[in-house]
């Protein structure tokens, strides 16, 4: 199983490094130019900023958010062992946030109250550079650390203006959850490959079980981005479209793509296959309703293999598969996210040396290779691949990073006046309307509020006719 894995996790470093050696990518181009100037004032008050002296016997206080919820049984654990072992007098708190990470944290911002060492990820990490949150590592980093993840880091991901503000652990696959007894019970042998099947499939389910209080189809609808980005977004890629509505071709945003995807969920809505009440549930007691045998499928990321042994633990007989695309035929790949962020140090921290240690701690081989084995998060990190075996966790078989997965370049973020495509679609499946048009309008907003980035400087964008959603990264 090792040797298997060893392979796969072989191709996903080479994306990587490829991904890294193409810093004058077209995509990574815009991001970089958006980071570079907060990246003056980050470096340069970090810089200034001191770890103050420690009075005898008195604990370094450090704070700890994350807004990961999969793993805070370990990470508690290990935050526990650092607090009883490590030698320095450092005392961490964990603080385990809810899906208000990015709020909260620009609360504790502008209220000089900021945590010491934060989760990032790949949606939050430019966003949190640009604000100046984030204090560079790159004084702490060895040689021997250098060696160990040099070859993934990546501009816009871990390196902005040329400094490095966080190392690479894991990286996420996106799939389509099942409950393989309820798909056997309503007669259904395998996991839908188009969305017509998915719709399909969901009526069914809900026809067999409705009795019972089960439902073909779910979604944590309280928060439709988070719903969409866990669901429609590997859709899209799969079906050769970049998942957040860019089309990295053209070097505009098109929602046209995303609207084809939206009218299926239109009519699981409307054929009373979907959960009642999802407008109001959350990703938790969504897996609640799972590990209960009441949710037929769902999409999301390869941390529930993690939540069903450790948060929700469940008896029901449920699989992991790739995520069905718009015409049952496979164009693209499908997307691995959050790959190359972990902990940051914020720049408001007075413990920056401190914080640092704790981040070698976390950083360190027992703990990530625990992490990939535990199935909380698949490895990329080389030296970790080469020797953690493949997770034991029941459903993890998957997720597990295949020919069908790689990375894709960064689109640019930008706000647009009015709804996010994510409120505007999910009005439209509950209210209905003019599709076309809350297209037309989503590309018009989303594109003038591109066109003021660039204009700004904030964002770079170059069309790419050539891309290639098989090869995402021209690999």
């Amino acid at each position: 199983m090792r040797k298997t894995w060893a392979g796969l996790g072989l191709s996903l470093i080479l994306a990587v490094g490829l991904a890294g050696c193409s810093s004058g990518n077209d995509n990574n181009n815009g991001a970089n130019g958006a980071a570079g100037n907060g990246g003056a004032t980050n470096g340069k008050s970090g810089t200034e900023t001191q770890t103050p002296p420690v009075e005898s016997g008195k604990p370094v206080q450090l704070k700890y958010w994350t807004d990961d919820r999969h793993d805070q049984e370990y990470i508690k654990e290990m935050v526990n062992a650092f607090n009883e072992t490590n030698e320095d007098n450092i005392q961490v708190e964990l603080t385990v946030m809810s899906e208000n990470y990015a709020q909260s944290v620009d609360i504790a911002f502008s209220s000089k109250q900021a945590p010491d060492v934060l989760r990032l990820k790949s949606g939050n990490v430019g966003e949190f550079y640009k604000k100046g949150y984030l204090a560079p590592i790159d004084e702490y980093l060895t040689d021997e650390i250098t060696s160990k993840f040099g070859s993934l880091l990546i501009d816009n991901v871990n390196r902005f203006d040329g400094k490095v503000y966080t190392l690479a652990n894991t990286g996420l696959t996106l799939r389509l959850v099942y409950n393989k007894d309820l798909f056997e019970k309503a007669g259904i042998e395998n996991p839908p490959a188009s969305l017509q099947e998915m719709v399909d499939a969901a009526k069914q389910i809900t026809a067999a079980g409705k009795s019972e209080g089960v439902y073909g189809f779910a979604l944590n609808f309280k928060s439709p981005k988070s719903a969409f980005d866990r669901s429609i977004r590997e859709i899209l890629s799969l079906s050769g479209h970049q998942g957040l509505g860019f089309d990295l071709k053209t070097g505009q945003f098109d929602f046209a793509p995303y609207s084809q995807v939206i009218e299926y969920f239109k009519q699981m809505h409307e054929d009373g296959s979907v959960m009642p009440g999802a407008e109001a549930l959350d990703i938790d007691p969504l897996r609640a309703q799972f590990a209960a045998g009441k949710i037929g499928m769902y999409l999301s990321f390869s941390t529930e293999p993690g939540v069903y042994q450790d948060q929700f633990p469940t008896e029901i007989n449920w699989g992991g598969a790739l995520a069905p695309t718009i015409d049952g035929q496979i164009k693209g790949t499908s997307e691995i996210v959050s790959a190359g962020t972990w902990l940051g140090i914020s720049q408001q921290s007075a413990n920056k040396e401190a914080a640092w240690k704790f981040m070698q701690y976390m950083y360190g081989d027992d703990i990530l290779k625990t992490y990939h084995e535990k199935g909380f998060g698949i490895a990329i990190v080389p030296s970790i691949v080469e020797q953690a075996q493949n997770p034991e966790v029941n459903g993890m078989e998957g997720f597990l990073v295949g020919e069908h997965d790689s990375l894709w370049p960064v689109s640019p973020t930008v706000t647009p006046e009015g709804a996010g495509y994510a409120d505007a679609f999910y009005k439209y499946i509950l209210a209905g309307g003019d599709l076309q048009a809350i297209t037309e309008d989503l590309n018009k907003r989303y594109n003038d509020a591109l066109a003021k980035a660039v204009e700004k400087g904030e964002v770079a964008v170059t069309p790419n006719p050539g891309f290639d959603p098989a090869k995402p990264q021209g690999n």
